[in-house]
């Protein structure tokens, strides 16, 4: 039999789960790179415009995904104390890990202050975790805690593929979706930091991987242990719900005007239509 006739089968043989895992691994790590990178390219001024917006639909996801995906599923296969109990301890852990600059997160203010590059902004992004940092350090500081922080969404979206292909798809949108805000700001604090575009989008873009390296990994791992599965669900939701409460939704207490406010409400809409249309 010719090797050409072999691919097929062996093609037919990969666990149909496994595939969506790598795809939307894929995306997850790198969906975010090119939109972010684009946003560097629009002048100061238009970006921070735009990006409340984005705020705002990413907002939207993160918390339909955890509120009417993760925790439902963790719920159906796990009991209800169990699972609350693993999300009340997910937020206390993600809140430890921010204040020790493990995981971190740099958001654009939604009030947009281009041009500032005090300790806590860089370009109308306010980071709150590294304002005793400066040069190099602090970029490389970024990049760890991202690809830290990458790899817990990777395995998240395995759990969520390993529940059902709808709630990993949602998963991963959600993912992408607050990735793109946090990716513009990953740029910024690099170029600030003394990267070229070229290194912080190559660097980035590694940094990103681990999303598809954690994906893997959980795959792996979950797959032989699912009772874990419901769990893992429950973490990822604690994580979302942290993402969207403690660090998008103050970025977009600063908005000025009730269009603005408009706007960013009916965004915020567009996010979790997006998760539920997914999901249904």
């Amino acid at each position: 039999m010719s090797s050409h006739a072999l691919l097929p089968e062996a093609m037919s043989q990969i666990d149909p789960v496994l595939l969506w895992v790598i795809l939307f691994g894929l995306l997850a790590s790198l969906g975010a790179l090119a939109p972010a990178g684009l946003m560097l390219l629009i002048s100061e001024r238009v970006r921070a415009r735009v990006t409340p917006y984005l705020l705002s639909y990413a907002t939207g996801t993160v918390l339909a995904t955890a509120i009417i995906g993760l925790l439902p599923e963790a719920l159906d296969q796990a009991p209800v104390r169990n699972v609350t109990a693993t999300v009340l301890v997910g937020v206390v852990v993600f809140f430890v890990l921010e204040s020790l600059v493990i995981w971190r997160h740099a958001h654009p203010e939604a009030d947009g202050n281009p041009g500032e590059h005090a300790h806590g902004q860089a370009g109308g992004v306010h980071v709150h975790d590294v304002p005793h940092l400066h040069g190099v350090k602090a970029g490389n500081l970024i990049l760890i805690g991202d690809a830290f922080h990458n790899f817990v969404d990777g395995v998240a979206v395995a759990a969520a593929f390993l529940a059902s292909p709808s709630l990993g798809i949602a998963t991963a949108v959600a993912v992408i979706g607050h990735e793109i805000p946090q990716e513009i700001g990953d740029f910024i604090i690099l170029l600030g930091s003394g990267f070229s575009r070229a290194k912080a989008l190559l660097w980035n873009g590694l940094s990103g991987l681990a999303t598809l390296v954690g994906a893997l990994l959980g795959y792996a791992m979950l797959g032989q242990a699912t009772t874990l599965v419901p769990y893992i669900l429950a973490i990822a939701a604690s994580g979302f719900l942290y993402i969207g409460l403690a660090d998008l939704v103050p970025g977009l207490h600063g908005r000025r005007g009730a269009a603005s406010g408009l706007i960013q409400f009916v965004m915020m809409l567009g996010g979790i239509a997006t998760i539920a249309f997914i999901q249904h």
